[in-house]
């Protein structure tokens, strides 16, 4: 009996030990993020995706094969630069040419000669299965993109903008509902935007062909806005924020809320931040004793709710989403933007 006792406070101490060091690692990330957006000097987005996807993994993240694998893209798309003409004469021609090498390597079919010997490069595809994290957050991972090479409209667009940035330039994320997308801006077209889950260059009008676009939302930053770093890592923050949830369900809310409140200082409409801040008040309200308390909380959070109802946020079913993205593969005539057709290849 007493071995037993002594094996059972042994696996506990264990078991402790390993849920400490995960909690301190999701608030290393968060420090990670949050100095981002203080400094920008500290803005790395490669690093801060890997922070939150390394956090929620419990330390395990394979850096090596990671950074091996972002090595190996850069190298190809560095080699497209170098060895293909590009039809663009403007004087932003070196940058559009590093998206064209990025878009090239995330949704083109390349052939490639190695020691005289011709091989197919396989692009990135989709993958439908768990899109929102619902069974696994890792399914929405970079590093589960890299291992598959099939991704999503989180993982996809992320991967982009790490590319991009590797080779020394930029690269906007942009929000839709449920989606991410990626806007960029030359001197002959303005600005466009480039959609990696199904490798299409859609017009404005396949946004709004959604149906869950309000004016306000466009107006107010909510969605089709070109998000600058910081917003960008609000984003992140609200993913280590989710990925803290999905390993401790039963938390107080205060690590997510610490999380919602930052991504929202620096970016102010940032819906699915808004929402998860309204949805911790009101589980704080729901477990609220005092009957004046819980007045003053309610009439606080109607305002938090009235304010995202007024910014344009409108929510879409994931049913409808799907059928959204399918769409536009379905009618690509109808909302490609065909003064970007021969972007990858020319």
């Amino acid at each position: 009996m007493k071995k037993y006792i002594i094996h059972s406070f042994l696996f506990l101490s264990t078991f402790c030990a390993v849920a400490q060091n995960q909690e301190k690692l999701f608030e290393q990330s968060y420090a990670l993020l949050n100095s981002m957006i203080v400094d920008e000097n500290n803005y790395s987005f490669k690093k801060a995706v890997f922070s939150v996807e390394n956090a929620y993994l419990n330390d395990k993240l394979d850096t090596t094969f990671v950074n091996k694998e972002i090595k190996t893209l850069t190298n190809l798309c560095n080699s497209l630069i170098q060895n293909r003409f590009l039809a663009y004469v403007e004087n932003d021609k070196e940058k559009v040419n590093k998206w064209a090498s990025v878009y090239s390597v995330m949704c083109d079919t390349i052939p490639i000669i190695i020691e005289d010997k011709q091989y197919k490069y396989i692009p990135y595809g989709y993958d439908f299965n768990d899109v929102f994290g619902h069974n696994d957050l890792a399914s929405m991972s970079v590093t589960k993109l890299l291992r598959t090479r099939k991704g999503n409209c989180h993982s996809l667009p992320y991967l982009y903008k790490i590319l991009c940035e590797e080779l020394g330039t930029t690269a906007n994320l942009s929000l839709a509902p449920n989606h991410i997308y990626i806007k960029h801006q030359n001197k002959k077209h303005g600005w466009f935007n480039t959609e990696l889950t199904s490798g299409i260059f859609p017009n404005d009008a396949w946004i709004m062909a959604s149906g869950f676009v309000h004016l306000d939302a466009i107006t107010n930053g909510v969605y089709m806005k070109a998000l600058n770093n910081k917003e960008s890592i609000a984003l992140l923050l609200i993913d280590l924020a989710n990925a803290y949830k999905s390993i401790y369900p039963k938390n107080d809310g205060t690590f997510e809320l610490k999380c919602a409140e930052t991504a929202i200082s620096a970016y102010p409409s940032f819906a699915t931040a808004l929402i998860l801040k309204a949805e911790i008040h009101k589980k704080q309200l729901e477990q609220e004793p005092n009957d004046e308390k819980a007045k003053l909380l309610f009439t606080s959070l109607e305002k938090e709710y009235g304010h995202i109802h007024k910014i344009g946020y409108r929510f879409m079913p994931e049913e409808m989403y799907f059928n959204w993205l399918v769409k536009l593969k379905i009618e690509k005539d109808k909302y490609e933007n065909k003064k970007l057709n021969n972007f990858s290849t020319n």
